[in-house]
């Protein structure tokens, strides 16, 4: 039998398909499997009782996770002038405008996040089939578009993620590493649903948390019981 196989084996020994664990029960059981070689991913998948295709049930905001996502965020800012070095003093990998622009356009993608001052939007807006299936496309409401690079860079280094229902009224974020304590990535975990229960739309009918699972990059998805995070 293989490495892999006699992995899969092990974790299928483990987990009960059936059952909705509380997120301290599924954590437990996710830092148990066997180990790869990696320090893997945790996320967490909600499946919301929205229809995106209607404006007024866009579910979209953003959250700072108290101990962060584990992941050293490679930042991109648009600006112009002396912004250029104050973004790259704050942490900024790559800082510029024009050139910058036609460099993605090319198709490098190599960074996970993206801010800008407001005068460069005309141009950054240029990129929406390139930053935009990617979520990527900085926005105001983020506070990814601002003239305080300095500060909306401190806030992604400090663990700030965006979340974002998809056309399928599922929100997908990772929370953490695996590496982390169990405690760590609960209360992460509490702190991106909770803000995604605040930004519930108005045209929200009926139950709205429909379904909740989290996984590691190498593991299966493991239920969660939404009444272990008093959500409905």
């Amino acid at each position: 039998m293989s490495r892999k196989s006699k992995r899969i084996t092990d974790i299928g020994k483990k987990v009960d398909r059936d059952n909705a664990y509380t997120l301290a029960e599924a954590v437990a059981l996710l830092q148990e499997f066997p180990p790869v070689k990696f320090d893997q991913s945790i996320e967490l998948a909600l499946k919301l009782g929205v229809d995106p295709r209607k404006s007024d049930q866009h579910v979209r905001g953003t959250v700072t996770l108290p101990h962060g996502t584990g992941k050293t965020v490679r930042i991109v800012a648009f600006a112009q002038g002396e912004k250029v070095q104050e973004a790259l003093d704050a942490g900024a990998e790559h800082a510029g405008n024009v050139d910058l622009i036609e460099k993605i356009k090319g198709g490098w993608t190599d960074f996970d996040a993206v801010v800008a001052t407001p005068d460069m939007m005309r141009e950054v807006g240029k990129l929406g089939k390139v930053l935009g299936p990617r979520g990527l496309m900085p926005t105001p409401k983020a506070g990814t578009v601002t003239p305080d690079l300095v500060k909306a860079i401190g806030e992604l280094q400090g663990g700030k993620i965006e979340f974002k229902v998809d056309r399928h009224g599922v929100i997908n974020n990772a929370c953490g590493k695996l590496s982390f304590t169990a405690e760590q990535l609960v209360e992460n975990f509490k702190a991106l649903v909770n803000a995604i229960v605040r930004a519930k739309p108005p045209g929200a009918k009926g139950q709205y948390v429909r379904n909740l699972v989290i996984s590691s990059t190498m593991g299966p998805g493991l239920k969660i019981d939404p009444r272990d995070l008093d959500v409905a």
